[in-house]
């Protein structure tokens, strides 16, 4: 069984791709958009109409959408993640140092370790509400982005912090490792982010994001990088990357991006140099500031000494 739509093509989108003006007619990524034209199911006044194609005011498009498949139930696995440390742990809450390739929670297309399985295999027993997959989540870190992480236990503990999240009064600091060198040394990054119309799985400056904010001061200046600390206001998806990325100052390593390959290979990054090395906020049980550091883990602390040598 599919869906049915008929579209007439409306003046502003004379001459637009197939793909581009049906994503904006349809509300769809452009590659979701292009699939559908791919497969035969976009026809202009009974003509299949092909992704490149170019779209003709007044025209009447017909698209046929495949029924969405449900979702797939998604299930904490209970497993050991070899490198995350404990770095905290009391009745409320414990902050976890998350390693590199590890997602904060199961999600639809990742099969690899999670924050929630490796607390479930330690035997940490996780009680708030929330989807079950991502109990006591409160923030995430990409899965490329290594660093520091708090996961509330109790219900106290959850509302509270989702709520400091939300208020911004968590101290989110990271160091990040960007090509070149930014000028100002020091600086506000107020851009919106949003997700990239051409592809699902990244992000990017446009108009119509949702508002960020990003600041930043100057640390070490090398010949082909700098080293920063960066203050989080917002806590968009990407947020760091995709505001550096628009600088064209990209994180080191970060070939999604923009990065620079052959900088990457000099300096053996396999990943974004970011990451999360201090957080700070009221402790949701006693409401007394608490804070916590992390160390470089060693593929960031190598390509930050070859970089220095």
């Amino acid at each position: 069984m599919s869906q049915h739509r008929a579209l007439q093509v409306p003046d502003g989108l004379e001459g637009e791709r197939v793909d581009s003006g049906l994503a904006r007619m349809l509300g769809v990524s452009r590659s979701r958009a292009a699939e559908l034209a791919g497969a035969g199911h976009v026809h202009g006044d009974g003509t299949a109409l092909g992704k490149s194609d170019r779209l003709v005011a007044g025209v009447l498009l017909e698209v046929w959408l495949p029924d969405p498949r449900p979702a797939p139930e998604l299930q904490v696995v209970a497993e050991p993640v070899p490198g995350m440390r404990i770095v905290h742990d009391d009745t409320e809450m414990v902050v976890v140092d998350k390693p590199a390739y590890v997602a904060a929670h199961p999600s639809v297309g990742w099969h690899g370790p999670t924050v929630v399985g490796g607390l479930a295999a330690a035997g940490y027993r996780i009680s708030t509400s929330g989807a079950p997959e991502r109990q006591g989540i409160v923030q995430r870190l990409d899965v490329g982005t290594s660093g520091l992480m708090v996961v509330a236990k109790s219900e106290r503990a959850y509302t509270a912090l989702k709520q400091a999240f939300r208020d911004r009064v968590v101290d989110k600091a990271y160091h990040a490792l960007v090509q070149g060198l930014p000028d100002p040394h020091e600086g506000t990054i107020d851009a919106p982010i949003g997700r990239h119309p051409g592809h699902d799985y990244r992000f990017a400056v446009m108009r119509t994001g949702r508002p960020s904010l990003t600041h930043y001061e100057l640390l070490e200046a090398h010949r082909s990088a700098s080293l920063l600390q960066v203050h989080l206001e917002t806590g968009r998806t990407h947020q760091i990357r995709v505001h550096f990325a628009a600088l064209h100052h990209p994180c080191c390593g970060d070939l999604t991006y923009g990065a620079d390959p052959s900088l990457a290979r000099r300096l053996r990054l396999e990943r974004q140099w970011l990451h999360a090395v201090r957080l700070g906020f009221a402790h949701p049980g006693s409401g007394e500031p608490v804070q916590f550091e992390s160390p470089y883990p060693d593929d960031l602390a190598m390509a930050l000494d070859l970089l220095r040598a």
